[in-house]
């Protein structure tokens, strides 16, 4: 593969990510209650603890964008 077409591909992979990164912040910043009542038929946890698990995942999620998207898409625009 040319390095053209790699660049192109993390910037996509980098733009969709971050916009689901942003949809999630958004959804829960809005509708935290509804997420909540909503997962909570399905797993018994306290409030704190549900904020706390889903603080961690958008944590987890937004390194793995860092590591896997950004990083390569940004070495990428160097070297090409």
């Amino acid at each position: 593969m040319e390095v053209e077409t790699l660049t192109r591909f993390f910037m996509w992979c980098t733009i969709v990510n971050v916009g689901l990164l942003l949809l999630s912040f958004v959804l829960w910043t809005l509708a935290a209650d509804f997420i909540y009542k909503l997962h909570g038929k399905w797993f018994r946890m306290s409030r704190e603890t549900f904020n706390a698990v889903f603080y961690g995942f958008i944590g987890v999620y937004k390194l793995l964008v860092y590591v896997f998207n950004i990083v390569p898409w940004i070495a990428l625009a160097i070297v090409g």
